[in-house]
């Protein structure tokens, strides 16, 4: 399957393209279309997280589980929201812990796009998602391909900070080798569990050390 995504992915998940339930996600996705479905992020930002952080350039994994389910919100980042769309309340929290940790004020733009630019991959385990009806995609077999991307990283390269918030996260870890990698867990930004263990967490600096200690640059999260 010709899958348009960016081209050092392609290379590296192309047997993941070639199998069945991969192709069981895209005729979904095409009867979804037909039936006059809306689905987000839009078609031309499914695999927003591969092209703006190509491969060779990933220094840090952050995990979500499913798109913004609402009008304008999901654009293939997870966390993140386009430039003037208001932050939902997982993304609020996350700005505050990095003010909290860094001194970073609140930005103006829930647009994460510099941080994937920067080696950070905004992964969601869904890819997509039914307009408005919340993991609605997430039994179509899109966590059997983040699943083998989370475990291509692992295998392929070394040093990676793998950013692991609530538990959906957390269960992630044992595509992880923890030998060559580096695990930071946290609650949930959420404000359901915010308090519970993700405020106070300063996994931004920890990340930033992390890299130093690998000689390789920090990650500026001033989303200014």
């Amino acid at each position: 399957m010709d899958v348009q995504i960016e081209s050092s992915w392609k290379e590296v998940l192309k047997e993941e393209f070639a199998k069945r339930y991969f192709e069981h996600i895209a005729m979904f996705l095409k009867a979804e279309k037909q039936s006059g479905r809306k689905i987000f992020p839009p078609g031309n930002l499914i695999f927003n997280a591969f092209e703006q952080t190509p491969f060779d350039k990933v220094k840090v994994v952050l995990l979500g589980q499913d798109p913004y389910h609402n009008d304008g919100q999901a654009h293939g980042l997870c966390f993140s929201v386009p430039n003037g769309v208001a932050f939902p309340p997982s993304l609020k929290n996350i700005f505050k812990e990095i003010n909290d940790d860094l001194g970073i004020p609140i930005p103006k733009t829930g647009d994460l796009t510099k941080w994937a630019r920067q080696g950070v991959l905004l992964l969601n385990a869904a890819l997509t998602v039914r307009a408005h009806d919340a993991n609605s995609h997430s039994k179509i077999g899109w966590s059997t391909f983040t699943d083998a991307v989370i475990k291509k990283i692992s295998d392929e390269k070394e040093g990676v900070i793998f950013l692991l918030w609530g538990r959906f996260a957390q269960d992630k870890q044992v595509l992880i080798d923890a030998t060559k990698h580096h695990i930071l867990k946290a609650a949930h930004p959420s404000p359901l569990s915010a308090h519970n263990g993700f405020f106070g967490c300063r996994h931004f600096s920890a990340t930033n050390e992390l890299l130093a200690k690998q000689g390789k640059a920090p990650i500026d999260w001033n989303n200014a």
